[in-house]
């Protein structure tokens, strides 16, 4: 048989395997969805996910790998000198506050486990399974809506070893890419004097003007951001009474940017309105950013190819709509993108939905929402196959990355010296 006949044997046997395994995997997904936890609290969803890994035959599972509701699942030998490709596919599970799971986390777990059940029950049916030296690990990331589990992993070295990395987001389409930029969150916060507002004003430091004062200079700003810029933020706390002259108050803003290169640029510009609006009122500030900021997502076209040929295979219809190709958000794998090559498609689940609404969440716990998952589980793994399968992709993957990541340095490097 030739080695294309063997890749196309494969590859449907592939999608036998991981339809034959769909009660199971539809069952993970129905359990994560109907227990919603936040980030770094998902301990009944890690805990379905370790329980399905330590349950199939094969893996070893590591459950709590380097944060508390983090695991680590291998198959495969283990790494050392010789030519072992290091496959990872990667599960998310948090949800977010008041909506549930309306980015469709517990899809992404379920895409992640199919994908890595499937590859790795497709290569134990190999002949010479010593031809093919293949490990394949799955890693369950918390706190992907706040905080930023991946950063956290990849500060503790969980990333190490692997060669790629699969995952895929759900959406109200297909797409081998969306626009993923640079985020770093901040808090303000002003302290004033309090005082009675009526009987005696002159007496407080109106840390509520402060905060008007801060939201509006951003706002003033705007007018000379990029275009593709984002600063969008709320007062979270404004005060106590109208009667009281605020002595406190916080503001939360995300700062976004295409690339990680910009966010310095825009932080700059942010931090002079953050306190001169201290410096009018008379309050003092405090200005704190989030431990971690998010990256922007680099792309490796070798895998999007891939990833297309094999999606379209299935019936997938990617969509080349401008409009929906701007739309933008932030995630933690894109820093992943910055330590190891990766994809990170979207796929349709069934309705129209918008992420990040009530409607949302009820599409990602509807049956029909299965099909889609699973399907695009098999694109994903047919994916790892052809690399496999083919190393020189592989090898030429790797080559795209260190290409991507060093124009995202050297950019950086000239923004850098410009303001300085």
């Amino acid at each position: 048989m030739s080695s294309s006949a063997l890749l196309s044997e494969l590859k449907h046997r592939l999608g036998v395997l991981i339809d034959a395994a769909e009660p199971k995997l539809h069952g993970l997904s129905r359990d994560i969805w109907t227990c919603p936890e936040l980030a770094y609290q998902e301990t009944q969803a890690h805990g379905t996910l370790v329980d399905f890994f330590s349950q199939e035959p094969g893996w070893t599972v590591d459950p709590h790998f380097k944060l508390d509701t983090a695991f680590r699942a291998v198959w495969g030998p283990e790494l050392g000198p010789g030519p072992v490709v290091n496959v990872g596919f990667l599960c998310e599970f948090d949800a977010l506050p008041g909506l549930g799971h309306a980015c469709g986390h517990n899809l992404i777990a379920e895409v992640g486990a199919a994908a890595a059940l499937g590859l790795k029950a497709v290569l134990e049916e190999l002949p010479d399974r010593s031809s093919l030296p293949v490990r394949v690990t799955v890693l369950g990331t918390p706190a992907e809506e706040d905080g930023g589990g991946k950063i956290d992993m990849l500060r503790e070295g969980a990333f190490e070893g692997l060669d790629v990395v699969f995952m895929a987001h759900p959406s109200k389409e297909d797409a081998l890419y969306l626009p993923c930029v640079a985020e770093h969150d901040v808090t303000i916060r002003y302290y004033g004097r309090a005082s009675h507002a009526s009987a005696y004003p002159w007496e407080g430091v109106n840390a509520l003007d402060a905060a008007v004062l801060c939201y509006n200079s951003l706002s003033v700003l705007r007018q000379q951001l990029k275009p593709d810029w984002r600063v969008h933020g709320i007062i979270k706390n404004g005060g106590v009474k109208p009667n009281i002259i605020p002595d406190y108050t916080e503001l939360e803003f995300y700062l976004r940017t295409p690339s990680r290169a910009e966010l310095p640029v825009l932080k700059e510009k942010a931090e002079r309105c953050f306190r001169s609006a201290a410096e009018a009122t008379g309050c003092t500030v405090e200005v704190e950013f989030s431990k971690n900021r998010f990256d922007n997502m680099l792309r490796f076209w070798t895998l999007e190819q891939l990833y297309e040929q094999n999606g379209t295979a299935l019936g997938m219809e990617f969509t080349t709509d401008e409009e929906v190709l701007k739309e933008s958000g932030s995630t933690d794998f894109g820093n992943v993108t910055f330590a190891v090559p990766g994809i990170h498609p979207y796929f349709y689940i069934g309705a129209n939905a918008l992420v990040h609404t009530q409607e949302y969440t009820s599409a990602a716990g509807d049956a029909r929402a299965q099909f889609y998952a699973l399907r695009t589980a098999k694109a994903l793994s047919m994916t790892a196959l052809d690399l496999l399968m083919n190393p020189q992709l592989l090898q030429k993957i790797k080559e795209e990355f260190t290409e991507e990541k060093h124009k995202e340095e050297d950019k950086e490097t000239r923004l850098s010296t410009q303001r300085t």
